[in-house]
């Protein structure tokens, strides 16, 4: 074997090593976390399984508190929040999150499509709202719309 060939085998397993340590050190960062957050175990549950099924790490949050005090030292890559819980309402939680959390994108969703609803979400910067119920595609390609970083 000749000597170029050698060293482009070596470039070649060297670049192929060096990609797989950083696809890695992504997949245990929060790069590609996303976190779900709504009051209803069901909705949490069956979304689980969707992100799951996508091969999409997920986190469940039933109380925003909890959900807050995660993101705070977390910061997820994007966060899923329902409009409506009893102990804060989503756009509580997506106006917190920009403080504490600048860089997670946002997507609100709701059982009832609220026009000024929608409208105050996508104005403080959520990268999608979405109506329950909601094709899982559509929910799926959100996401990973919302992954993709900004320029």
């Amino acid at each position: 074997m000749s000597r170029r060939r050698q060293r482009l085998r070596l470039r070649s397993h060297s670049v192929r090593r060096l990609l797989t340590v950083v696809w890695l050190i992504l997949l245990n960062s929060n790069a590609f976390i996303v976190c779900l957050l709504d009051d209803d175990p069901s909705v949490l549950k069956g979304l689980g399984r969707l992100f799951l099924a996508a091969d999409l790490p997920a986190e469940k949050f039933s109380d925003p508190e909890e959900f807050l005090r995660y993101a705070q030292t977390h910061r997820p890559a994007v966060a899923l929040v329902d409009v409506c819980m009893p102990q804060m309402s989503g756009l509580e939680v997506q106006s917190q999150l920009s403080e504490i959390s600048p860089s997670t994108r946002v997507i609100i969703f709701t059982g009832k499509d609220d026009p000024l609803v929608r409208s105050t979400a996508l104005n403080a910067g959520a990268s999608a709202f979405l109506t329950k119920p909601f094709d899982d595609e559509e929910l799926l390609t959100a996401v990973r719309l919302a992954l993709v970083p900004a320029n």
